[in-house]
């Protein structure tokens, strides 16, 4: 993703060039020398990635070591290379079997060297691979492995084709009889071993070697792996075991050259051209690297002077901001953006879940509108914000203005939206189970406490102007934060794509903000009002349905009865407070007043809720519909779309919009 268009052509006519300088090689090759066996059984390339500032010194080392190898495998046949120090120490490692002469060894080297690049150390600065030839095998990696006999990339290779030459069951039981053999013989007679059997008339040929620098017992254990997990070839024709300390192979052909003395071998003319052969081959592959990384360098030089002429003299200051992270950095957190990671999306974007570099789990919000006309504003707009902390809050963390996309990150709270958790016209999720009357309660009271601190007590005046079930997170101890407040203030006037004059989603909005676009702390304690409500009876509010009640008309109508508790929702089974019930729900009450001036304020709500503070008579809610027989308890409910993990940290209603409106105090 992060290669340009010229580097991904230069890179495929690259490879194009490599095979153009060693084709004529190979054809004199194979018209000169025995075979090499240059023929790829695996390649396997690590996860991980260098990131900046690290990632060009890891590149430089690279390229020292493949260099450095060279003269190691021609004269000894194989080859440990450390290159650099700290986080950008490349360790490189390559072998020849040991049946191979020097000229054929340092061409099977030569072909590894060019094609273990498709691993690209110089796009992101992929920080190992290996690639294994029948002929040779190389490795890198930013540890010391020199040592390791067993890996999680560790791999049995089988042919596609069954044996076919004669018994089935003699093949098989014939190939796991030699490789067993050969693996004893191997740790007997320096780690190397070849040889064949015949039964009636079925040959099986076979190899075993582990590399150089694997010890007498770790070989041992290496290949005595090898012989278990080859077993599962033996049906087939031919099978590998590719190990981090061992190789093993057996076939129906002979493969291996045993009038060869092991690698290195041969002063003749052929072994100077089998050098030069690997030494073309190695510097056309330095200079394929070295030109990538030229461009890559000039790509990011691009980058950064794009940056400076959007951002300008802002640029310093957000460099320096601990709230601003690299949008590369976020893209690999949330494994760019995979869906598996994707927690929801609502009105102003999609959130995905990410882990950060210090292993830290947090959720990425990729917002549908961009900064580049008012980067200043957003940015000073995320510091004012990020300062806003309160256990019923959820955290902005910070932000990402340098990418082609605009990031938020917050912190991660892990059990979903209350949603999740009622059922609300059959919407609770099918794994969340029904929550405890003491778990209400206290979500209540987190969440009152949360918005008396956003309305009364935080350094900005906040009012969030969505309060509803989606946007009530639970952490691990379900306890409330609010979710998505302040963003009115990242939205630039004018610029969302869906905001109009009254922003919120319907049925939780309040009947002046409604009818004259009035927006005061009260709208908010309104949308509270509803919450608690539905909190209480597990019931969704249907103001705006097509029902024939809403649990509104329902509570309004057993409190004119004086029979509350029968709202308390049923899955309870009658494990709860009567007296906390009915303080409850007759706040609610107080909360969905039609006059927003007989509306208690959230700190009052809050003293309410755990009983510090008188309860007034509350007058009749608005948009009660006397028509019909509101008592609603006993009837079908009608279902409603379940909340999924996608209204999480998000406003999903197609009819909410995504702002909160904050002031200066």
């Amino acid at each position: 993703m992060e290669m340009s268009s010229s580097l991904f052509f230069f890179i495929r006519h690259g490879y194009l060039l490599v095979f153009v300088f060693s084709f004529p090689s190979l054809f004199l090759v194979q018209l000169s020398f025995s075979d090499p066996r240059a023929t790829e059984a695996a390649l396997m390339c690590a996860n991980r990635t260098a990131a900046d500032p690290i990632r060009q010194t890891f590149i430089t080392n690279f390229l020292a070591a493949l260099n450095d190898m060279n003269p190691l495998i021609a004269n000894q046949g194989y080859a440990a290379v450390i290159k650099g120090t700290g986080n950008a120490t490349v360790y490189a490692f390559g072998e020849c079997m040991k049946d191979l002469d020097g000229r054929d060894c340092n061409v099977c080297f030569a072909q590894c060297k060019t094609q273990i690049l498709r691993c690209l150390p110089f796009q992101r600065a992929v920080r190992g691979g290996r690639l294994f030839y029948d002929g040779c095998y190389m490795r890198y990696d930013d540890y010391d492995f020199f040592n390791e006999s067993s890996g999680p990339q560790d791999a049995a290779v089988c042919a596609p084709q069954n044996f076919s030459g004669g018994d089935l069951g003699v093949y098989g039981a014939g190939a796991i009889a030699l490789v067993r053999n050969l693996s004893e013989l191997a740790v007997a007679n320096d780690g190397f071993s070849v040889g064949s059997v015949e039964r009636g008339n079925v040959s099986v040929f076979g190899l075993a070697q582990c590399w150089e620098l694997v010890n007498g017992s770790d070989c041992r254990s290496c290949l005595a792996d090898a012989v278990s997990e080859i077993g599962n070839c033996t049906p087939k024709v031919e099978g590998r075991v590719l190990k981090a300390g061992c190789y093993m192979r057996y076939s129906n052909q002979r493969f291996y050259n045993i009038s060869s003395s092991p690698a290195p071998s041969g002063n003749g003319g052929r072994s100077h051209l089998g050098v030069i052969l690997a030494s073309i081959s190695a510097a056309v592959a330095a200079g394929i690297v070295v030109l990538a990384a030229v461009l890559l360098a000039r790509r990011r030089i691009r980058r950064k002077q794009t940056q400076r002429k959007e951002l300008g003299a802002l640029l310093l200051t957000v460099n320096k901001s601990r709230l601003n992270h690299s949008y590369e950095s976020l893209e690999k957190a949330t494994n760019y953006f995979h869906q598996s990671n994707k927690l929801g999306q609502g009105g102003s974007g999609s959130v995905y879940k990410g882990i950060l570099g210090d292993g830290k789990t947090v959720a990425i919000k990729r917002l549908f509108f961009n900064t580049r006309q008012w980067v200043d504003h957003f940015f000073n707009e995320v510091n004012l914000i990020s300062g806003i902390e309160h256990k019923n809050l959820v955290k902005l963390l910070g932000c990402s203005i340098t990418g082609p996309e605009s990031l938020l990150i917050y912190e991660y709270v892990p059990n979903q939206s209350l949603h999740e958790y009622l059922d609300v016209g059959s919407g609770r999720s099918m794994n969340a189970e029904p929550l405890t009357w003491q778990r209400r309660f206290n979500i209540i009271l987190g969440t009152a406490e949360g918005l008396a601190f956003l309305h009364e007590e935080s350094e900005l005046r906040i009012i969030h102007r969505d309060i509803k079930l989606s946007n009530i997170l639970l952490d691990e101890d379900f306890s409330p934060k609010i979710a998505d407040f302040g963003l009115a203030r990242l939205f630039p006037e004018g610029q969302t794509h869906i905001s109009t004059a009254v922003a919120g989603t319907l049925g939780y909005m309040a009947p002046e903000y409604v009818v004259r676009g009035k927006l005061t702390e009260k709208a908010d304690v309104y949308s509270f009002g509803i919450v608690l409500i539905e909190v209480v009876t597990g019931r969704r509010s249907n103001s705006f349905s097509r029902n024939p009640y809403s649990i509104i008309q329902t509570v309004w109508n057993l409190y004119e009865s004086g029979d509350l508790c029968e709202a308390v929702d049923p899955d309870l089974q009658g494990d709860f407070q009567r007296e906390e019930a009915t303080r409850l729900l007759e706040i609610g009450l107080l909360c969905v007043q039609a006059s927003a001036d007989l509306r208690p304020s959230m700190s009052v709500v809050a003293k309410m809720v755990v009983g510090d503070h008188e309860i007034p008579t509350p007058t009749q809610p608005p948009f009660l519909n006397h028509q019909h027989n509101s008592s609603g308890i006993g009837e079908t409910r009608k279902p409603v779309r379940p909340a999924t993990a996608s209204e999480s940290y998000s406003h999903s209603s197609e009819n909410s919009t995504t702002q909160s409106l904050v002031e200066p105090r």
